[in-house]
């Protein structure tokens, strides 16, 4: 991986941003922007479980390894019915909502989105990751879509998220669900999910050097779309 590439990753777990998650207020304010990356997350899953298993009728078998198969049924899985700290089988969208509102945040934007997802009623600064990530299951090519996947998403998730609990515990912030939240993806994407997403990407470019010019290129726009979602959360949070 070019080390540049590298560098914007470690760049978006060291964002500004996880240090001001320092009281309810700014933890509302940056949840009711993330909230839309949470949901639209199921886009990005969704189109690669249909590129590497087969979604449709009758069935066919994958051209893709099964460890590369299993990794996107096992997302699915744990995405749209994980075990949520008492046992109880909830998606991952559910219990951000849920720990939305332990909180007092606001839940109304992406409430109101959801009834018939006009990404118009999506505040700005989580309206242009929402559109990229979806331009990005709509009209780019498998490996562009696995590598927003992996250098956006999965790659990155673990050291974002360990900025934003190291905050929340240090202040105390009473936020039990979404740490739980944040501490199951650690586990999940550190362990689990990021590893396999690699070998994901490199399935998809086959050995193809082109291909995996194309994946860095597009990873590192990923990236940039992140840290612009970060960014945003800033602003809602400082006023600046």
């Amino acid at each position: 991986m070019l080390d540049s590439l590298v560098a914007d990753q470690r760049a978006l777990g060291e964002h500004p941003v996880f240090g001001q998650l320092k009281h309810l207020e700014a933890l509302r304010r940056f949840m009711e922007i993330h909230v839309f990356a949470v949901w639209d997350f199921m886009s990005l899953v969704k189109a690669l479980q249909r590129e590497v298993t087969c979604v449709t009728v009758p069935w066919r078998p994958s051209k893709y390894p099964h460890e590369v198969v299993r990794l996107l049924n096992e997302i699915v899985l744990a995405e749209e019915s994980d075990l949520d700290a008492a046992g109880h089988p909830t998606s991952h969208f559910a219990l951000y909502l849920r720990a939305m509102r332990e909180i007092g945040a606001d839940t109304r934007a992406i409430e109101a989105f959801l009834v018939d997802l006009d990404v118009q009623r999506i505040p700005v600064g989580p309206r242009e990751f929402v559109e990229f990530t979806l331009e990005t299951v709509r009209d780019r090519e498998p490996v562009e879509i696995a590598a927003s996947f992996f250098f956006g998403r999965e790659r990155v998730i673990p050291s974002m998220f360990e900025s934003a609990t190291r905050t929340l515990r240090q202040e105390a912030v009473p936020c039990e669900t979404f740490l739980w939240y944040l501490e199951r993806h650690i586990e999940l994407d550190g362990d689990e999910h990021g590893p396999l997403a690699g070998k994901c990407l490199d399935a998809i470019c086959h050995g193809d050097a082109a291909k995996r010019a194309t994946a860095e290129a597009y990873g590192r726009r990923a990236i940039r779309a992140r840290h612009q979602l970060w960014d945003a959360a800033l602003v809602a949070i400082v006023g600046r």
